[in-house]
């Protein structure tokens, strides 16, 4: 009995106290989410309008005479609005608590007289003034398209809604309209028209004011997002691609994607002291890293850090794509995050390639074959080339693209030719036709960028449609063989995802685990370049490197899954040109901000 006392008291010590102050944003979150399905269940409902059970739901003004369907459908849909803000920590989502959360409770108690819901409100509103220091997050980079994304996710569910407000109220619903009836009832409302279903006594008024309160709520959230001032994302200024330039002079030939930081659409965070640097883009509220931090290794656990202080101020979630094995361990260590094998990068040592030797035989004739059928070759440097060339190179690799949307993040630079690029390199196939297209002889281009002093990392491949097969094959080649006399001695091919699970599940003696995986692959192969990419690398004889993703739990997997695939191209959302973004002016990160309000205070 003794030992059972001082346990009942811990726990009883562990509810007065309450819950951790960082759970708090999700907890208020969750409630808000759930308090508003409540009151969207009660605006829809009649039964659940008129249960017990809507006494939970009266956290907002949701009954107030003959609006209470109405107010109750809109108070739902607010804090649904809210819920992901909150949860997020985000401080503009916990200021419109604040506020709606007294004027809820007021409402309860002046028309309803309920002490229900004002306790409710209240419940709510004391974890948030308590903790209001976890609610500081900043906001996140936004455009007008999120107008567009608004109206069309707010008018499909208030379509929805709307469908539902009218179909349950069978005893007094008037004839048997049709589908398209309702719809169209639906959409005259949400207008504020009256439409051609009809009701029995008061609930004409009831459905009217619902649809109304659905279709005003869409057109204030779509105005409001389409007009307020832009949040632009950060981009790499001048200054940053200088500093980071002198960076990768130094300690560039450590990480074959170092030279792809210098995207113009990367933000990036220096180390304290300036001696290295992670670049980033943030998509859907992802945080997302490429490759090793750049700079000495010595100093990349301050622009690590740095990172993880502008993740936690926006509360964007943290991840790194494709990171060498020293760069996960270094992650792994500093923050505690978790690093899973992503892939294998293909690298060839250009002093061990020869096309001799039965396992060269099937690239050796593929080369042989496209030689024969008149290709020739050229590989150059950028700064050798003259503007006209160039500018031919650059419309043909826009033309030849196969894709309205330019892929690549982690392993793409996003542009040929800038004057600033002279070390990258070129390699261009040609064939003199009877006639020549739009680009001259111009057949197929691969495109790499500098990786340290002496090698090369592949950006881009390209090709005519009408060109025979195997340009790849023979411009890897061909760069290969002129290597050594433009000083490369390493070139870094493409990146192959789940090489490693590709080559174990293949082999005899293979699970049933691994052969499953493996059959998966395949199958999605069909989609994504994963089992063709690993084939056409292979053919080099490469040596592999594995490359990781770094990220918080497990949980967030799925999430930078589609962020990456987001980043990388593979998932667009089309938007009219009027609600793209503009270009972006630079914005301070978190650390820059707080100097700055550091300065104004004193």
């Amino acid at each position: 009995m003794s030992g059972g006392i001082p346990k009942r008291s811990s726990r009883v010590r562990h509810l007065l106290r309450g819950p951790r102050p960082e759970a708090v944003p999700v907890l208020v979150g969750k409630a808000c989410a759930l308090v508003g399905l409540l009151d969207i269940a009660a605006g829809v409902f009649p039964r659940f309008r008129h249960s017990r059970m809507h006494a939970v739901a009266e956290v907002l003004p949701g009954a107030m005479g003959p609006f209470a369907a109405a107010l109750s459908l809109s108070a739902g849909v607010l804090l649904l609005l809210l819920a992901h803000g909150l949860r997020r920590g985000k401080r503009r989502a916990w200021r419109a608590a604040v506020v709606l959360l007294p004027a809820g409770a007021v409402a309860q108690f002046t028309y309803r007289h309920s002490l229900v819901g004002v306790l409710i409100s209240l419940a709510l509103l004391a974890p948030l003034l308590r903790h209001r220091d976890q609610f500081a997050a900043l906001p996140d980079p936004r455009s007008r398209w999120r107008a567009l994304a608004n109206f069309v996710l707010m008018g499909a569910g208030s379509l929805a809604l709307g469908l539902i407000i009218v179909s349950v109220h069978p005893k007094t619903l008037l004839g048997d309209p049709s589908l398209a009836d309702r719809i169209t009832h639906v959409i005259y409302g949400l207008f504020g028209f009256e439409g051609p279903v009809d009701y029995q006594g008061a609930t004409s008024w009831t459905v009217a004011f619902s649809l109304g309160a659905l279709g005003l709520l869409t057109a204030v959230t779509t105005i409001y997002l389409a007009f307020r001032p832009e949040h632009p994302a950060a981009r790499l200024t001048e200054d940053d691609e200088v500093r980071l330039r002198a960076l990768l002079e130094k300690h560039g030939g450590r990480d074959s994607l170092g030279h792809f930081a210098l995207r113009r659409d990367k933000a990036v965070v220096f180390s304290p002291s300036g001696k290295a640097a992670v670049t980033y883009r943030v998509v859907s509220g992802v945080m997302l890293a490429s490759g090793d931090p750049i700079g000495d290794v010595e100093a990349w656990p301050g622009a690590i850090e740095r990172f993880m202080d502008e993740a936690r101020a926006h509360s964007w979630t943290p991840a790194v794509m494709g990171c060498s094995e020293t760069g996960g361990e270094v992650w792994a260590r500093e923050t505690g995050l978790d690093a899973l094998e992503l892939g294998d990068e293909a690298v060839v040592e250009v002093p061990d390639f020869s096309l001799a030797g039965r396992a060269m035989r099937n690239v050796r004739q593929m080369v042989k074959r496209i030689e024969r059928a008149g290709y020739e070759t050229r590989v150059r440097r950028v700064r050798d080339l003259g503007d006209a060339e160039l500018d031919r190179i650059r419309r043909a690799a826009d033309d030849w693209r196969g894709t309205d949307t330019e892929r690549g993040f982690s392993m793409a630079l996003g542009r040929i030719g800038d004057p600033s690029d002279g070390n990258c390199l070129i390699a261009t196939a040609h064939k003199a036709d009877d006639q020549p297209g739009p680009y001259g002889d111009l057949k197929a281009i691969l495109h790499f960028v500098p990786w340290g002093t002496d090698g090369v990392s592949l950006d881009l491949m390209r090709r005519d449609r009408s060109a025979g097969p195997g340009m790849n094959d023979l411009l890897i080649v061909a760069a290969l063989q002129a290597a050594p006399r433009l000083g490369i001695a390493r070139v870094s091919l493409n990146f192959a995802m789940f090489r490693s699970a590709l080559a174990r599940g293949e082999k005899i003696g293979a699970g049933p685990v691994l052969r499953a995986w493996r059959e998966l692959l395949v199958f999605l192969s069909r989609w994504f370049q994963i089992e063709s990419l690993y084939k056409f690398n292979a053919k080099f004889r490469p040596r592999w490197e594995p490359r990781f993703v770094v990220y918080r739990a497990s949980a967030d997997l799925p999430r930078i899954g589609f962020a990456a695939m987001q980043a990388e191209g593979f998932v667009s959302l089309a938007m009219p040109r009027l609600l793209r973004r503009r270009p972006a002016v630079p914005r301070p990160c978190a650390h820059a901000v707080a100097e700055q309000r550091d300065v104004r205070a004193a």
